[in-house]
């Protein structure tokens, strides 16, 4: 039996948080209601009572590499992000390069045939839970022929 689990992703910003969480077997993501906040505290606060609520036991941070591979003043942000809620909720935060999944969210609200005007905060969701999935299936039971598992993560803090 598989052992149950929820995991948060986060898309990280200032005033707008997007997230999305597992389902408790860790196969699928689904997305929650983006969070506005006002401060660094309010989004501890409120990211604490999400974690309490679903009992999540692990956080993927969207980690801001740029298309070069460096890190910019966004990334540092996020960092410290990460370390404040490690601290805060007492879980490993794992950060995971969010390269392009703000595009890819653009172009599935594209799909649907929805405007991407004015869905900032679906946006932010749609990030959320493409992070989560993509980290969910890197953990898949399907790894290549010698059972190893690639992953799109960076190190833990």
């Amino acid at each position: 039996m598989k052992k149950q689990i929820r995991i948060l992703a986060i898309d990280y910003g200032q005033r707008r948080i997007g997230l999305a969480v597992s389902d408790p077997l860790g196969i699928t993501a689904q997305g929650l209601e983006t969070l506005t906040v006002n401060s660094l505290k309010d989004a501890l606060a409120k990211i604490e009572q999400l974690v309490k609520a679903y009992s999540v036991s692990e956080i993927i941070l969207g980690f801001p590499v740029n298309m070069d591979g460096t890190h910019g003043q966004k990334a540092h942000e996020v960092n410290r992000f990460a370390q404040l809620l490690r601290r805060r909720t007492g879980l490993r935060v794992i950060l995971s390069d969010e390269r392009l999944t703000s595009l890819a969210a653009q172009q599935a609200l594209h799909q649907m045939g929805l405007k991407i005007k004015n869905k900032k905060r679906d946006i932010d969701r749609i990030a959320a839970q493409i992070l989560l999935q993509e980290y969910l299936e890197s953990y898949s039971p399907q790894g290549d022929e010698n059972g190893s598992q690639q992953v799109r993560q960076l190190p833990v803090c």
